[in-house]
């Protein structure tokens, strides 16, 4: 009876070993599934065209995947580029359909697998142009200049700052230790200061001070740098003979902030219109020539041409991309 409770108890401690590998498994495995990363697809949206100049990104596409494998759906940037994450249940070397969908674009779907790779997407105008009557003609637009200004610093020389001063003392003097001495200490000196002021929002430059008058051989300057660029100045003369005189003098400028006008030609392809501007422009504006007669067009916040849609974007410099189509009427010249 003890060899069959024996069998018994064996086989019970088996299959609760066999349960608690099991178990084990599972956690793991759930383990793991919590803590994959989901898979990330990033890629870019273009306009599909034979010349490579003229595949302009397409902003606001909005990007899924069929089946619901997405979490959500997003939208292309200024650059076209979108990044959609996939559920976590979806592996890598799985077939995916992404769907691409812009009222202005025929609806595209692409087939592909999931894995590290970047996925461009070329989409096609629902029209590439709107038929126009045939008795309207299109609007010509020519000599386009983009025209921005960029804050600079300036200066103007407004004259000079002239100021004398003597320092008296009696030479062949000796010092005993009582200061000011001599740069040996053996004679008694004497010590005078002068100053310049440029005036309020003046500044000085090229400061200079000399001994112009008197024993200069035996006096010296007690800075050899004067300050640079500041509204006041002052310098110290030692003196350890005859009473001397010193000239100190400098160059008044007045800094002024003023906008300097720039003016560049953007880049066109086909219907397409390209530039880029510095981080620093302002007050944007584009001057065209429409139907031969020049105008020139703010471009504020909102992008708004009449004769074209735009789009801008910042890169990492923080440089700026503008990118204009044309609106249906118009051709470039």
């Amino acid at each position: 009876m003890s060899e069959n409770m024996t069998r018994t108890h064996q086989v019970q401690i088996g299959v609760a070993s066999f349960v608690a590998l099991v178990l084990a498994g599972a956690a793991l495995l759930l383990f793991g599934w919590r803590t994959r990363k989901p898979v990330v697809l990033q890629g870019a949206v273009t306009v599909q065209d034979a010349d490579t100049r003229k595949e302009r990104p397409i902003a606001d596409v909005e990007v899924s995947a069929d089946g619901g494998l997405a979490i959500h759906p997003v939208s292309s940037d200024s650059s076209g580029f979108f990044k959609i994450e996939l559920l976590r249940s979806v592996k890598r070397g799985q077939a995916v359909t992404l769907e691409f969908r812009h009222p202005e674009y025929k609806p595209l779907d692409v087939h592909e697998f999931v894995g590290d790779k970047l996925y461009v997407a070329h989409m096609v105008p629902v029209s590439s142009r709107t038929k126009m009557p045939s008795n309207q003609p299109l609007i010509r637009v020519g000599n386009v200049r983009v025209r921005y200004s960029i804050k600079a610093l300036t200066e103007i020389n407004v004259g000079s700052a002239v100021q004398t001063f003597e320092v008296e003392n009696k030479g062949n003097v000796a010092c005993k230790g009582q200061h000011p001495c001599s740069p040996d200490g053996k004679w008694k000196a004497a010590l005078g200061s002068a100053s310049l002021d440029a005036g309020p929002g003046n500044e000085l430059r090229d400061a200079r001070a000399s001994c112009i008058a008197g024993p200069c051989p035996f006096t010296e300057i007690e800075s050899n740098h004067l300050p640079q660029g500041e509204q006041l100045i002052s310098v110290t003369a030692r003196n350890w003979s005859d009473t001397a005189t010193f000239l100190l003098e400098a160059e008044v400028f007045h800094p002024m902030v003023s906008d300097i006008i720039h003016e560049s030609y953007p880049v066109i392809f086909g219907e397409g219109l390209n530039f880029t501007l510095p981080s620093a422009a302002e007050g944007v504006n584009i001057q065209a020539e429409i139907d031969g007669q020049t105008v020139i067009f703010p471009l504020g916040p909102s992008l708004f041409l009449s004769w074209a849609s735009c789009n801008a974007r910042v890169n990492p410099d923080q440089t700026r991309v503008y990118r204009c189509a044309l609106k249906p009427g118009y051709r470039f010249q």
